[in-house]
């Protein structure tokens, strides 16, 4: 637990965390995480340090969707985790819309289809 001011955060302890592509950790030996500012890109988005290693582990993963899990009860941790699948699927539809429906909609409907590709990509993490 980590209190400062007026906030408490309660890491979940005895929980597996995914750095994604298959590497998991328990949730209270996590001792930091960190964005990757250089040399990001797929596979490499956070610095993960676990207690007991001497480097940071590389995770697939943003630092939100990490802390995400890291602050989630287990029995959210399901929930969230499949809605984080639908928004990256519904990503992934939606940035095979061609350019030209694209233009269309946003023309008819002022739904710009790149900005909700953009931010279901941001939020899924």
């Amino acid at each position: 637990m980590i209190r400062s001011g007026r906030w408490t955060i309660t890491i979940q302890s005895d929980q597996l965390i995914s750095l994604g592509y298959g590497r998991f950790v328990r949730s209270d030996e996590v001792v930091a995480i960190e964005p990757i500012v250089e040399d990001r890109g797929p596979g490499r988005r956070t610095h993960v340090w676990v207690r007991g290693l001497p480097e940071a582990l590389v995770a697939s993963r943003s630092e939100k969707a990490i802390a995400d899990d890291l602050l989630t009860r287990a029995e959210d941790a399901a929930h969230l985790s499949e809605m984080r699948s639908l928004l990256r699927s519904l990503a992934r539809r939606l940035d095979r819309v061609p350019a030209v429906l694209r233009r269309i909609i946003k023309e008819e409907s002022g739904i710009d289809v790149d900005e909700l590709v953009d931010e279901a990509s941001r939020v899924a993490g």
